[in-house]
């Protein structure tokens, strides 16, 4: 028997909402946009739109692909990271559950998800999202409470959406990511399929920087290593054979402190000043959760089930793709667009109100027969 096909996505409904997701300044929710739109589109449209089936990366393929197609180059890279909002009075379910936040070192009740955006010289494309799904119940044996844990880890979810990007040819040159996701499976996945990465290690990952030390099973610590400025280490990370390059990167942050970073890449070609200068561009993923979160409602879902939910986080993703498409062409960043909208969007209250006051009770001619205001 043949297997039943899904709807197709409805690209009409699509560009509605996320044309309302970029031009709203509150939280957003199927009434709203209905109102927005004088009831040309009905609540109960809204809700169908988000709710008929989930939305996968192969949906999102179909609408950042012209894109894509257009940009897209040979040194382009792809970034890579997770990023939790909190949604602390939102019913848990399997994506909205307890997840832990290294930022603040605690756990949040909220939803975690995983994304990878395209980037180049000329604009950043989301290529792949994941919700982050808790679906297997279980007992802490200390705590004795019930917890929720994923049956897919975020690695494997990471190279299921780097294989997407593969599959759809997308030309890049590196993929770049943090700690969290510089697993042995990974790195050698990457390899695998003819591509580099450059990720950064916890301090504590070990090396050995001879093939005679690997076999005699000397690692140390990236940490423990001399470094000397400008010195780039080759050896063989614990677990794997595959040769890579490690260098030591320290900056300064906003409040005057110092971090390290000891980022590895398995292209033996590139020296100290070219990992770091190339893995700078991973903080593209960050400025695409940034915007997502502050111009676009990640957080402000109108569904309360999961797939209306996660339907929304796909359509934030479109709705970015779109927002990107706007700043490339005014040449106004995300949120210079979004202060543009806002202001017009006041403008546009304040001539209204001053149309309320000339026809309602507080015009002139009543304040004084109504008592008034000093």
């Amino acid at each position: 028997m043949a297997q039943e096909q899904p709807a197709p996505l409805d690209l009409s409904m699509l560009d509605l909402y996320t044309d309302y997701l970029i031009s709203s300044v509150s939280y957003t929710t199927a009434t709203g946009m209905s109102d927005v739109l004088d009831n040309t589109v009905t609540h109960d449209a809204v809700t169908r739109f988000l709710a008929e089936r989930e939305y996968t990366n192969r949906d999102l393929w179909k609408v950042v692909k012209p894109t894509i197609r257009c940009i897209e180059s040979d040194d382009g890279i792809l970034a890579l990271d997770d990023t939790i909002e909190e949604k602390p009075y939102t019913d848990e379910n399997d994506i909205i559950a307890w997840h832990f936040d290294h930022t603040f070192g605690r756990n949040v009740k909220g939803v975690n998800i995983l994304n990878l955006v395209y980037h180049n010289s000329q604009g950043t494309v989301p290529v792949g999202t994941a919700v982050i799904r808790k679906d297997l119940l279980f007992t802490d044996p200390k705590t004795e409470k019930l917890k929720r844990r994923s049956s897919v880890t975020k690695n494997e979810l990471a190279r299921e959406l780097i294989g997407n990007c593969l599959k759809n040819q997308i030309k890049f040159a590196y993929i770049l990511a943090d700690c969290w996701f510089s697993s042995k499976e990974t790195m050698e996945y990457i390899v695998l399929k003819g591509k580099h990465f450059i990720f950064d290690l916890k301090s504590n990952r070990t090396i050995a920087l001879t093939m005679e030390a690997k076999r005699k099973g000397k690692f140390q610590t990236v940490q423990s290593l001399d470094w000397e400025e400008g010195v780039i280490k080759t050896g063989y990370l614990k677990g794997m054979d595959i040769p890579v390059s490690v260098a030591r990167q320290v900056f300064t942050n906003e409040d005057d402190s110092t971090g390290t970073l000891y980022l590895a890449t398995d292209d033996l070609t590139l020296g100290q000043t070219d990992v770091t200068t190339i893995y700078q561009k991973r903080w593209t993923v960050e400025e695409y959760h940034k915007s997502t979160k502050s111009n676009l409602g990640l957080a402000k879902s109108p569904g309360k089930t999961e797939v209306t939910q996660s339907n929304h986080f796909f359509a934030v993703a479109c709705a970015y793709h779109e927002l990107e498409r706007l700043s490339v062409s005014t040449k106004l960043n995300h949120f210079a667009l979004k202060a543009k909208l806002y202001v017009k969007a006041q403008q546009i209250a304040w001539q209204e109100l001053e149309k309320l006051k000339a026809v309602g009770m507080f015009s002139p001619k009543l304040v004084g027969s109504i008592g008034g205001f000093a």
